[in-house]
């Protein structure tokens, strides 16, 4: 059975989910609860993003009991190799057919793979066979991924449906994103919202609230925990989605609408003719964002006309930053951080709830990953071994759950993901919810900093304890 029986005492909510940012509505985490009973029985093999959407029942289609809600589980792209798990939602559009067209374009430039290869160990000898070969793949490569995207046809609420590559191109309007994007990644619609959706649309069922969570093991190049909620994937599924939610009634969007934390006012630790070096609060952007303008360097460009912040901390994450007075000052304070000669001492706590073993006290050593962006999930960080940026930590533990952290490079969410990856500390901080579980802040702070003053030639230490 795909349609899944909800029998509780819970009221649905007012909006549907805005899938991108959001808490689980009670009645998800209810359903959620019951996929994972149903997963424990399953031997997978696997870590796997599963999704739940809770619908409202026609009243002619009660289920067990005279539930008049209901839920439908899905889980992202294949599942142990299958499309077809009788449980959950089928997918948008199955390829997995053997004997479908995909399926069989899909081993003839298998062959083509196999004949390159066999011509490969004299690429002199049979350049023009290569040539030809190499092209015919190429061509049968783009023109079978044209054939896929022109099978997916999503619905939305009002009952239109749309082909793939028109709502990606309609989208992006922007000329310079259409020639930089010109078609969807690979697997875009086989993600959980999606499928969700689709079949909700098909079935005549009203969506009423939607999460999705990781289950099982993290992949070795992103970080994910068993068991946490996350947001809808940007990269693939914001353009699919924003099409699919047209006809419900949406929660807004929380960085749109101002509903985030502003995280209180910066206090001023030092302070002269060159330079100022403040504390920031969790919660405060450091410069200003697309929506959010209060930020550390609106506030100083308001109270001392002309100043430059130097460099910046998330949002999560409080504590030092400095800021030149002079655009001289601000070259010279840049030029120490590009040659690596300004030393920072952050101090995280770490969410150890799921470590068997406690760390040791004083506990030292360096974390070395390369680091690039996911262009499918900004902003969340993976590793890769090829195309990464070295990212260096030293670290020393304090206690059990509170470690002293020394980067030598300055990488996107390194310390986050030096933390949390299992390559890493294999724990997140506490309150980290793009890598860990969310919790009142994220408990990472810029404790220490220390510089060469840029007109005396001191060298200077700042040092601001964190409130955790």
């Amino acid at each position: 059975m795909t349609i899944h029986p909800l029998l509780t005492d819970l009221q649905p909510p007012e909006r549907f989910t805005y899938p991108f940012c959001y808490e689980p509505h009670p009645l998800c985490v209810l359903a959620a609860q019951e996929v994972q009973q149903e997963l424990s029985r399953m031997a997978l093999t696997e870590g796997k993003m599963f999704g739940v959407l809770v619908v409202q029942l026609p009243a002619s289609q009660p289920l067990s009991g005279d539930a008049s809600l209901g839920f439908l589980a899905a889980y992202s792209g294949l599942l142990e190799g299958r499309n077809d798990w009788p449980y959950f939602v089928p997918p948008v559009f199955d390829a997995q057919q053997p004997d479908g067209h995909f399926k069989q374009e899909e081993r003839h430039i298998s062959d083509i793979n196999h004949h390159i290869a066999s011509l490969s160990s004299a690429p002199s000898a049979n350049a023009e066979r290569l040539n030809a070969l190499e092209d015919e793949r190429r061509q049968r490569s783009q023109q079978l991924q044209l054939w896929l995207f022109d099978q997916y046809r999503f619905l939305n609420a009002h009952g239109e449906r749309r082909r793939l590559v028109s709502v990606w191109q309609d989208y992006h309007s922007s000329e310079r994103i259409r020639r930089k994007y010109p078609l969807p990644p690979g697997g875009t619609g086989d993600c959980c919202a999606p499928k969700l959706l689709q079949y909700a649309y098909s079935q005549g069922l009203k969506p009423l609230c939607m999460a999705e969570f990781w289950w099982g093991p993290s992949p070795r190049t992103e970080i994910r925990q068993h068991g946490q909620f996350y947001p809808a994937c940007r990269g693939k599924c914001l353009p699919v989605l924003t099409w699919m939610l047209q006809g419900l009634d949406v929660d807004p969007n929380p960085e749109a609408s101002g509903a985030l934390a502003r995280g209180g006012d910066i206090t001023v630790v030092y302070e002269d003719d060159a330079l100022i070096v403040v504390n920031k609060p969790s919660g405060m952007l450091s410069v200003p964002g697309r929506i959010e303008r209060h930020a550390v360097a609106t506030i100083l460009s308001q109270r001392y006309p002309g100043s430059l912040l130097v460099h910046r901390l998330d949002m999560g994450t409080s504590g030092l930053l400095v800021a030149a007075k002079t655009r001289d000052v601000y070259r010279q304070l840049q030029q120490q951080f590009a040659d690596h000669t300004v030393r920072k001492t952050y101090v995280a706590l770490l969410d150890t709830s799921t470590r068997p073993s406690p760390f040791a006290p004083n506990q030292r050593g360096t974390i070395t990953l390369p680091l690039r962006p996911d262009p499918i999930n900004h902003p969340r960080q993976v590793v890769d071994y090829e195309y990464g940026k070295a990212s260096v930590t030293d670290y020393e533990f304090i206690a059990d759950d509170r470690v002293r952290l020394y980067p030598q490079t300055g990488r996107t969410h390194q310390l986050r993901m030096h933390c949390a990856h299992a390559d890493g500390l294999g724990c997140p901080i506490r309150g980290d919810e793009l890598y860990g579980r969310p919790a009142a802040r994220l408990f990472l702070h810029a404790e220490r900093l220390e510089l060469t003053h840029p007109v005396t030639g001191e060298r200077m230490v700042f040092e601001q304890l964190p409130d955790f």
